[in-house]
């Protein structure tokens, strides 16, 4: 075991050594091992410096000219903000395809030098192509698996209608969390919500050819094992101190890993603010950032979209909405009337204390090397969701009380 002034030095200059032990320690499935040994190996390089709009123009047009796009028209470049974790810009490219005129505006989902998520946007593109009339998802055009065309890797997507909250609301918490869409807009949003969450659950998977994503055995505790040995990693790597809740809670998720009874495709960030709507009708326009999509247990979604910080209270105070969304004592019933899935209270409180031990990872540990060593576009905001650390700990507290 390294003290915390030695993993304080190797998690910012990681030598071969610690990335094999990483590794030895903590097994995961392949395409997450890759995408770990990649960041840590690249972790001592040079710090975020921004795309110019001029060099996303040339990124483009070496795209275009190597996907066989000769006579097109590229314009209105520019940045989007948002984007916690991923580098998204747009532009608009009018061409011929098949002697027909197109005109598309897109968007480039890319990597920062090193983001709060450890994501493949390769697994993001099967998804999104997996998923294209199953559910509104935004309709892929290119991958840059490898960053041959941008600086990072990077997909290219259509740009999709919408907002994420009502335009009038006056909350302004991270990334869509506690929104409120008021009565009006809750009763439309709220079934399609549920259907669509139905939906990726119930996804046939074994009639796609995922090159990025292994389906753990079930019968086994393989996908509990996997989903922990990847949270472990991302502490153990990222960490810049040290935090005894943390240690006793991976203890309990050792012993106490649930086997798997069903392998569903898992969204892994499914709530509010990450979808789109059209404000007019109330009907959901996109599902967006699939990038902790995998395939695993159903109950790994349920309990992190009825995590409380994604919620909020009736204004009455009687009646809380999960996600701002559906009422919690109803939440359950109508996801397995939507599905045809059982919901199994004690692995739901598996995921949900591992749901705390992951954010906790993220915000103190990821967020925090992130940000301290200047990789990414989104450093003030990053160091802001270090706040999260107490809630969640008091969370995970209680959630732990009388199972130790």
């Amino acid at each position: 075991m390294h003290t915390a002034q030695e993993r304080f030095s190797l998690g910012a200059q990681p030598t071969p050594e610690f990335i094999q032990e990483m590794r030895d320690r903590f097994p995961v499935e392949p395409e997450i091992d890759q995408l770990f040994v990649r960041k840590m190996e690249r972790r001592a390089g040079p710090e975020y410096s921004r795309l110019s709009l001029e060099g996303l123009r040339r990124c483009i047009e070496t795209m275009l000219s190597e996907v066989g796009i000769r006579d097109y028209i590229l314009t209105d470049l520019r940045w989007f903000t948002g984007g916690v974790s991923k580098i998204q810009l747009g532009f608009t490219l009018e061409w011929t395809e098949s002697g027909q005129p197109r005109k598309e505006r897109m968007v480039v989902r890319m990597d920062p030098n090193e983001g709060s998520n450890t994501t493949s946007r390769l697994r993001e593109y099967e998804l999104l192509k997996a998923f294209d009339g199953l559910v509104p998802v935004p309709r892929p055009f290119w991958l840059d698996r490898d960053g041959r065309w941008f600086p990072e890797p990077a997909l290219i997507y259509e740009f999709a209608e919408g907002v994420t909250k009502p335009t009038a609301t006056t909350t302004g918490q991270v990334s869509g969390m506690g929104t409120n869409f008021g009565p009006e807009l809750r009763e439309k949003l709220a079934p399609t919500f549920m259907n669509c969450l139905a939906r990726i659950h119930t996804l046939d998977y074994a009639a796609h050819s995922f090159e990025t994503m292994s389906a753990p055995s079930v019968g086994t505790t393989q996908n509990a094992e996997w989903q922990l040995n990847r949270a472990l990693r991302i502490w153990e790597e990222d960490r810049c101190e040290d935090f005894p809740l943390m240690d006793v809670a991976a203890a309990w998720l050792r012993a106490n890993m649930p086997v798997l009874d069903t392998v569903s495709m898992v969204h892994g960030d499914y709530r509010s603010g990450n979808f789109l709507f059209d404000e007019a009708s109330g009907s959901v326009t996109a599902w967006l950032d699939w990038e902790r999509a995998h395939l695993g247990d159903r109950h790994r979604d349920l309990a992190w979209t009825t995590h409380p910080s994604f919620g909020h209270y009736s204004e009455d105070g009687s009646v809380y909405y999960i996600c701002g969304l559906i009422p919690a004592d109803e939440f359950y019933d109508r996801y397995t009337a939507a599905s045809g899935l059982s919901v199994d209270p004690t692995r739901l409180e598996y995921y949900r204390i591992l749901n705390c031990f992951q954010i906790i990872a993220s915000v103190t540990a990821t967020a925090t090397r992130v940000a301290s060593l200047g990789k990414s576009h989104q450093d003030i905001l990053l160091t802001r969701v270090k706040g999260m650390e107490s809630i969640t700990g008091r969370e995970l507290v209680r959630l732990l009380k009388g199972k130790i």
